[in-house]
Parts: C-alpha cells; sequence; structure tokens
C-alpha cells in the first residue's frame, strides 16, 4: 500500500486477464515517482520473478528434484505399502516408513498419471516415469545453486500501478501470491506492462520475522541481503535429517523457543506447558521459563545419528521435559520433536519474547503506546466484545484511562511483584471484568498475556502515530457522513434493516448514529493494524447496529468508500459490509 493511496482490493487492469482472483472498485490513485517504475531488465525486477518462482523442494521426498512439484493428491507406493498423500504433512508418513528399518532398501514409486507443476507456476500432466525422470533432469541437483529465492517472500496481498506511455495512473491492480506476481512481472519483464510496486511492502525471513520497506531501492537491497541467508533445503532428505551437529546447536542457541505444543505418554498437556520458554545456552545450561515466572535449570546436548538428529534434555524437577528427543521435522521457526510411547514437544522459536520479567520492564511497555484488550475471558464467559474500539492509555503515576464513545474514562493500575511472578491491577469504574489481579505470563515489547484462575487476557499494543496507513483510514472515516450501503450475512442481504441511518465518525473515536427519526445511537471505533489492518466498531445492543459490533477485516478503502469482512476461522467470509458517503 501507498500513502495517499490506500487500496486492498481492486479490479484488474483489462490487459491483464490471466490473473484469476476477484477484485473490485478502481480509487484514485496519488502516482509515485517516475524513478519507482519497474525496469524490465532490472536486478530488482529479477529479484522479484525468482522470489516468486513456484520452490519444487518441499516435496523432494516424492520427486526429487528442487525446480518442480507434485500435484496433490497423488498415490505413491512407499516400500510395497500404497498411500494417498494428501498434503505436506503426509510427507512424514513417507519418512517414517523410511527410518522404520535402517538396513532395507527404501523404495518410492509414483502412481501415474500426475500433475507436476513448474517453477513458473505452470502445469504439466505426465503419464509415465519416463516423462517425469525428462524434467528433472533438466532441474539442478542436490544444493546446487538455482534461480528461485526461498529465503524471504512477500507478505501478500501486494499492489501496483499501472501507466500508460504518458506516465499517467490507468489502473491498480492487487495479487494476492506468488503464482499471480510471477505472472505479472512475467509482463513487466516482456514489456506488456508498466508498472510499479506501491509501497510499504512487508518481506517475510525464513525464521517468519519481518521487515517493511519502502521503495525499490530497499527492496532490491533487503532480497540481496536474505536470498543466500538459509538453507533452501534442496536436498532429497526430508525433514533436514541431514543437518550436522553444529548446525542444529547453532539453530537452538540462536534465541528463545517458546512451547507451542507439548504430549507425554500419549497425554495432552498444553494447558500445563504451552508458553513455557526454554533458552538453550551456550554451556549446555538450559533455561525453562515457566508463565508464572519460575524458572527451572537443566542441561541440554544434541547427537546426530544416521537416523536423524536427537536432543537430550534433563531436569532435576521438570521430569516431563526429561528425555532424550528424536527431531521430528525443522521447518522455519519451528521444531517438532518426538520419541516413541505418545511424546511430542512443537517449539516455536521467538526472539522478541522477554524472559526477565521485571516490574520496570513492565511499566515501560505499558507507557509506550495504547493497548488493546484483543481477548478477554471471565469465569468462562468471552468479553472482548465489549472492548470493542476502546483503547487502554497506561500513564506515569499509575494513572489509566480507557476511551469509551470518545470520552476518556480514568482509572488506576499498579505493576505488583509477587511469589508467583509480575502482575498488574487495573481498576476503572464500570470496568469489572478488568478490576482483578491479573498475572503476567507472557510478555513481548507488543503483546502481554494475563491470568488468574478461570481468567485470561490478552493486551496488544496499538501505535498509530506514524502509520500512514492507519492516519490515512483516519482521515477517510472522518471526513463526512456515511450510510451502510450493503450488509450480507451469510448471503442473507440485510441492507433494507439500515436505510435512513447517517453514521459520523468523529476524531475522538466516537461514532454517532442518527436513525430516520433523529434518535441517536452511541458508538466506538478504532483503525488498527494485526497482520493487516482493521476496523473495530462497537455500537452496544440497540438494533440494528448491534449487529456490526465485530473487529471488522479491511478489504478496501477510498475517499468515498469503505469494504469490510468477517472471516469465520477456516479462512471463508462469513459477512460483507460496505459504507458509502451519504449524499444528503
Amino acid at each position: 500500500m501507498k500513502s495517499k493511496m490506500r487500496t486492498l482490493l481492486l479490479i484488474p487492469f483489462f490487459a491483464l486477464l490471466l490473473f484469476t482472483s476477484c477484485q473490485d472498485e478502481v480509487i484514485e490513485v496519488t502516482p509515485p515517482a517516475e524513478s519507482e517504475a519497474l525496469v524490465a531488465n532490472s536486478m530488482l525486477t529479477s529479484f522479484i520473478s525468482s522470489t516468486s518462482a513456484k520452490d519444487g523442494s518441499a516435496d523432494n521426498i516424492i520427486d526429487k528434484a528442487s525446480c518442480l512439484s507434485v500435484e496433490l493428491p497423488v498415490t505413491v507406493v512407499v516400500n510395497g505399502l500404497e498411500i494417498i498423500i494428501d498434503s505436506t504433512e503426509d510427507y512424514k508418513v513417507i519418512e517414517a516408513i523410511f527410518n522404520e528399518f535402517e538396513d532395507d532398501d527404501d523404495r518410492l514409486d509414483i502412481v501415474f498419471p500426475i500433475t507436476i507443476i513448474l517453477s513458473d507456476h505452470s502445469e504439466v500432466v505426465l503419464n509415465n516415469r519416463n516423462d517425469l525422470e525428462n524434467l528433472i533432469e533438466e532441474c539442478k541437483g542436490e544444493n546446487e545453486a538455482d534461480d528461485d529465492i526461498e529465503c524471504i517472500d512477500f507478505q501478500y496481498p501486494l499492489s501496483f500501478s499501472v501507466y500508460d506511455t504518458s506516465f499517467q495512473v490507468i489502473d491498480v491492480i492487487t495479487v494476492e501470491n506468488d503464482r499471480e506476481l510471477y505472472r505479472f512481472i512475467k509482463r513487466v519483464k516482456e514489456g506488456d506492462v508498466f508498472a510499479s510496486l506501491n509501497f510499504p511492502v512487508t518481506m517475510i525471513y525464513a525464521d517468519g520475522s519481518t521487515t517493511v520497506v519502502n521503495n525499490n531501492e530497499a527492496l532490491e537491497s533487503t532480497i540481496n541481503d536474505a536470498k543466500d541467508a538459509c538453507d533452501e533445503d534442496d536436498d532429497n532428505d526430508y525433514g533436514d535429517d541431514d543437518f550436522t551437529k553444529e548446525r542444529l546447536d547453532n539453530l537452538l542457541k540462536t534465541c528463545p523457543w517458546v512451547v507451542y505444543e507439548f504430549q507425554r505418554n500419549e497425554a495432552n498437556l498444553n494447558d500445563q506447558y504451552r508458553e513455557y520458554v526454554i533458552v538453550f545456552k551456550e554451556d549446555g545450561v538450559a533455561k525453562v521459563h515457566a508463565r508464572g515466572g519460575d524458572t527451572l535449570t537443566g542441561t541440554w546436548s544434541t547427537r546426530v545419528t544416521p537416523n536423524g538428529a536427537l536432543i537430550k534434555l534433563e531436569f532435576d524437577t521438570l521430569v516431563d521435559f526429561t528425555l532424550e528427543w528424536f527431531v521430528y521435522d525443522l521447518e522455519p521457526g519451528r521444531i517438532k520433536l518426538y520419541q516413541a510411547g505418545g511424546n511430542k514437544i512443537i517449539l516455536k522459536k521467538n526472539c522478541d519474547i522477554v524472559v526477565d520479567i521485571t516490574k520496570e520492564r513492565v511499566e515501560n511497555y505499558l507507557q509506550e503506546c495504547l493497548w488493546r484488550v484483543a481477548r478477554l475471558s471471565v469465569d468462562g464467559s468471552d468479553n472482548e466484545k465489549d472492548y470493542i474500539g476502546t483503547p487502554l492509555k497506561f500513564l506515569p503515576e499509575n494513572v489509566v484511562k480507557i476511551r469509551v464513545k470518545g470520552e476518556l474514562v480514568e482509572g488506576t493500575y499498579e505493576v505488583l511483584v509477587r511469589n508467583a511472578g509480575i502482575g498488574l491491577s487495573i481498576t476503572l469504574e464500570g470496568r469489572p471484568d478488568l478490576k482483578l489481579e491479573w498475572l503476567i505470563t507472557f510478555l513481548e515489547p507488543g503483546l502481554i498475556k494475563l491470568e488468574n484462575e478461570n481468567n485470561k487476557m490478552v493486551l496488544k499494543r496499538h501505535c498509530p502515530d506514524g502509520d500512514e496507513d492507519i492516519n490515512y483510514i483516519g482521515d477517510v472515516v472522518v471526513t463526512g457522513l456515511w450510510e451502510v450501503a450493503s450488509y450480507t450475512d451469510e448471503d442473507v442481504n440485510k441492507t433494507e434493516e439500515f436505510f435512513g441511518y447517517s453514521i459520523d465518525f468523529l476524531e475522538s473515536g466516537y461514532i454517532k448514529v442518527t436513525d430516520p427519526n433523529e434518535g441517536i445511537i452511541d458508538g466506538s471505533w478504532l483503525a488498527y493494524r494485526n497482520e493487516g489492518l482493521f476496523l473495530g466498531l462497537h455500537f452496544g445492543m440497540e438494533a440494528p447496529f448491534g449487529d456490526l459490533n465485530h473487529r471488522w477485516k479491511i478489504k478496501e478503502v477510498s475517499p468515498n468508500r469503505i469494504e469490510l469482512k468477517d472471516y469465520n476461522a477456516n479462512g471463508g467470509i462469513e459477512r460483507i459490509l460496505v459504507l458509502e458517503q451519504a449524499e444528503w
């Protein structure tokens, strides 16, 4: 996205018929400098093409070729056993069969016909093994340098401005995935399209961390620095069993590792150990930081065998961790451990997590920005909806304020030091759900998790200052009056329920809704970023606007139109809300 030109979903350029994703209306665009236009034969254009190329190394256990992939599902015969591979998780089934015996000859046969996806995202149907071998011969060998860049990726969606020969913007298009980006850049390289990438753009490194770039020069430098900064795993040994002991040790010591799943002797212990943090120290010392603040010390060591790598953990008091764990799977930023008998740990790397939680550190974090109540569960009831659009501001001298319907309600807070760890108490009039003594169980610069007995709360940092996208959205919504142009709930059109209402967003965070009889409905709003852009709306329980209480994903913003969507847990669209500038 680009300042002064915020769009999250736009119609495709008429010449780009190859795109298959849905795109919406064109909005007014402020063109970037001409120097930002992509050059057909430039290094940056080549980098974008290589970064969006299809990586075929993930399924090398099947095809032994890093420049192509086998489309799933596919049927294979592994050591005489026929299995259907429906997802990438099933690659582990093949690996487990291969590792069952050390002295056998492992064999995998593919049941044809199959569909192959090439590095340019095109597809080819193959009817026999000879056809596949001919394609494999065109690929580089194991761990040989190839053209695709796997150590960094684009975060989608991306938008491009498309120009005519006079450098006038004639369209803006959005790409949603690598396939669309690769095909669009191919047209740029062939001279069919004259375009520029709209910034800022978020790039994702192989370890899951991100960085934001704001121009072509920074993008080219970022890709160039990252393109060889990870193991592309272009070998045929699935799961990185070829890790050396030195590489594994260095990986473990890079950052703290957070327990994401834990199973011991077939018992699910997620509730007990989830978000425990393991720090692998240089001297073979392992420190486990429990959610309550306790630190347990033990030892760790590794060894690499022909069947894979193992990590040995030993603790006097933490017996569930004490075991020699087989490294079942290694992914960027994640390690999966297992041992026979129903024992499994999934660890996620987190370089931002704070393992030394102190009163001073918590106070400093709280006072940095505003904080959203992202989750609030009290006595089994989820009450976070009551806090949509109502951020908290922690100030010095133990003063806390909450913004409700544009008004600041003042209360007090205190960071507590207890035997169980560092806690937080909040006292705000009319907010009994917060008036509890919370124990801080997880701390990052932008995230605080708290709990007590059966209650849980998650606070997420909200720093609108300096965020051009958030500021733009704020500028748009407070300009003029709005009306509900369209509202569909699970394909049921409910737009008529909102006919005659006008919506006025005020800079204070207050929403004033005027009904057809000049009555007033009060509300609160907040635009924020959380792996995307969102608009939180809360109108209380008064119909019909009570149905719109939600943290809506912003899909499109223009001076006259805002499109918001509500997604279910599976990524499907449940509701669509469209606001447009009122004509009265």
